[in-house]
């Protein structure tokens, strides 16, 4: 299915609509996709139903090639089986990824660095940590075996930090150890290379990396961010030299799939409500109510006030 540049106006959307979209442009027919809960999983459907039509779907909980005509809640949801080449577990799903399958993997981090190392572990120190986060789950793992990934993620100056706490998920300069000396992804992974983090959709931008250094750049500010107000939501010194305009906003179509096919319910995206123009009240005569204690509000609804 192919559509037309009849782009929305600001006004028809909302941040979780145009984080959607971008990640769902990701997306390349034919690709073998890995999705998660959330909005990945709503943004790799949406791509299905538009742009590309082919692309195999592989749920973490196990679902393979699924095609659900409905959101499922979750990649352990029933109806992830549903058109589905083969429904197993998460044995098969990774084992498919450690084979070197997946093209492309969606991804979240609570903290990067310029080089693309997500940490999703703990801040502070790992023993004594200032706070314990959710742990890695399978973010190391996809991030290891898919040729590309994308992280969407919530932009604060404190999450793209110059270092991260702890690197959950290697990005395109790592340690090396013994020595602990920062090399570049393709030395450290020799054979099992494949590839790695290709993009960053934060709620201000999208961020891409260049193929020699690895360092991010910033790609595309989303509507009414300018590049120097990203920039200054890190705390490294951000790339701006190769920015190409402006986040693509949702088309209408993509918003019709979205809140009428894919998430009617706004499990994961919430529909904007549209803005009505304030009407001013009509004026009220005065009555001989009013001498009787009757005050009246705007729209003539009365309000009896008690007797003095």
């Amino acid at each position: 299915m192919t559509m037309g540049n009849d782009y929305a106006n600001p006004e028809e959307y909302g941040l979780a609509d145009l984080l959607c979209c971008a990640a769902s442009r990701e997306v390349q027919d034919n690709e073998i996709v890995f999705a998660g809960t959330g909005l990945p999983m709503v943004a790799i459907m949406l791509a299905q139903k538009t742009h590309a039509p082919n692309l195999k779907l592989i749920f973490e909980a196990g679902t393979l090639d699924g095609r659900p005509p409905e959101l499922p809640t979750s990649v352990g949801d029933a109806r992830c089986e549903m058109g589905a080449s083969r429904s197993s577990g998460l044995h098969d799903a990774f084992s498919i990824a450690q084979r070197g399958y997946v093209d492309l993997g969606f991804l979240g981090g609570a903290e990067l660095d310029e080089y693309g190392n997500v940490n999703t572990t703990v801040i502070g120190d790992y023993l004594e940590p200032e706070l314990r986060l959710t742990g890695s789950g399978g973010n190391p793992d996809i991030n290891s075996f898919a040729k590309r990934t994308v992280f969407i993620m919530v932009h604060e100056k404190r999450r793209f930090t110059k270092n991260v706490s702890y690197i959950t998920s290697p990005g395109w300069r790592v340690k090396k150890w013994p020595g602990g000396e920062f090399v570049h992804r393709r030395e450290l992974y020799g054979f099992a290379y494949r590839g790695g983090p290709s993009a960053i959709i934060s709620t201000l931008g999208v961020f891409r990396f260049d193929a020699q250094s690895g360092r991010i750049y910033l790609d595309t500010c989303h509507p009414g961010k300018s590049p120097r107000e990203i920039a200054d939501m890190c705390q490294f010194d951000l790339d701006l030299s190769r920015v190409s305009g402006e986040t693509l906003p949702p088309t209408r179509e993509e918003l019709r799939i979205i809140h009428e096919v894919l998430d009617p319910e706004q499990i994961f995206i919430p529909r904007v409500k549209p803005v009505h123009p304030v009407r001013e009240p009509a004026a009220v005569a005065p009555s001989s109510a009013t001498s009787a204690g009757v005050n009246v509000l705007p729209g003539g609804s009365p309000v009896v006030q008690p007797p003095s």
